[in-house]
C-alpha cells in the first residue's frame, strides 16, 4: 500500500521586500512579493527523501491562501511533489492559526493521509504552533521540530536537538510531524522539474468542499486578533566615531551607554 505524504506548505511575504499591514491590520500580502516560506522547502526536501527511500509512495502539497498562493505548490512540485491541493476562499481572509488548522486537518482528511510533514514555523507568522493544532484535530500523534526524520515498518522517527541534549522520538503512523531548518539543505528544482511541475495536478477546494462555515474562521472566526500597530520609525544616521587615537576607547564608551557591555 502507498504510504501517502501530505506536506503543509504556505505562500509567504517576501521577507527582504517591505511588508506592512491593511487597514484591517492582517498582514498586506497584494503590496508585496510573495513565495513558498522557506522553512517549508526543508519539510517538502523531507518527504522527497522519505518517498525515494519507500517501496511505493506519493507526496502531496497542500497550501491555504489567496490565488497566489499557486506559486507556493509549483516550486514544491517542481523540487519533485506529485501533485498538489489549494484551499482557496475569500472568507479565509484574516484566519488565525487555529482557523488555519481547522482548514488543514479538513484537507488532509479529505486528501488521505498516513504521515503528515510541516515546516517548523512560517516565515511571516512564527507562531509554530500549527503542526501541533492539526496533529490535534486529526487525533494523532505529533513528533515535532525534528532535526532527522524517517520512516520505517510504519513507524516515523527522528531526532530533535535541544539547548543540552538531544532526544530520539517515534510515533506509529498515522501522524503529524515538523522539521527545522537543521534538517538537510533543500534541493533547487531542475529544469526537468519545473517543466514537468507544469503537467502535475492542483486541485482547487473551497470552503464548502471541506464542509466549514464561514463563521469558523477568518478575521470574525478567528481566536486572535491585533488590536494596533505601529509603523517602525525609519533608520536614523549611526554616531560616527573619527579614531584619532581614542577611536576604542569611544567605542568602549558608546556600547557601555548601551548596556552592551
Amino acid at each position: 500500500m502507498s504510504l501517502r505524504i501530505v506536506v503543509t506548505v504556505k505562500y509567504v511575504p517576501d521577507a527582504t521586500g517591505d511588508r506592512h499591514f491593511a487597514d484591517d491590520l492582517t498582514v498586506d500580502r497584494d503590496d508585496v512579493d510573495g513565495l513558498l516560506s522557506e522553512l517549508d522547502e526543508y519539510a517538502v526536501e523531507q518527504a522527497l527523501q522519505i518517498a525515494e527511500n519507500a517501496d511505493d509512495a506519493e507526496v502531496t502539497v497542500l497550501t491555504v491562501g489567496p490565488e497566489d498562493a499557486k506559486d507556493a505548490l509549483r516550486k514544491a512540485l517542481s523540487m519533485g511533489a506529485d501533485k498538489a491541493i489549494h484551499v482557496e476562499d475569500d472568507d479565509l481572509h484574516g484566519t488565525d492559526a487555529i482557523g488555519t488548522s481547522l482548514v488543514l486537518a479538513k484537507a488532509i482528511e479529505k486528501a488521505g493521509y498516513d504521515l503528515v510533514i510541516s515546516g517548523m514555523a512560517s516565515t511571516d507568522g512564527t507562531m509554530g504552533v500549527v503542526p501541533a493544532l492539526v496533529a490535534e484535530r486529526l487525533g494523532v500523534p505529533q513528533v515535532t521540530l525534528l532535526s532527522e526524520v524517517s520512516v520505517e515498518d510504519g513507524t516515523v522517527k527522528g531526532r530533535r536537538d535541544g539547548d543540552a541534549a538531544s532526544e530520539q522520538l517515534e510515533a506509529s503512523l498515522p501522524a503529524v510531524v515538523s522539521v527545522t531548518d537543521q534538517s538537510g539543505e533543500a534541493r533547487y528544482p531542475s529544469f526537468k522539474g519545473i517543466m514537468a511541475a507544469k503537467k502535475k495536478p492542483v486541485e482547487s477546494w473551497d470552503l464548502s468542499d471541506l464542509d466549514i462555515e464561514a463563521e469558523e474562521v477568518g478575521l470574525d472566526g478567528a481566536f486572535t486578533k491585533v488590536e494596533t500597530a505601529t509603523e517602525r520609525p525609519a533608520r536614523t544616521a549611526g554616531t560616527i566615531v573619527k579614531d584619532e587615537g581614542e577611536g576604542g576607547k569611544q567605542l568602549a564608551e558608546f556600547l557601555a551607554s548601551q548596556k552592551f557591555i
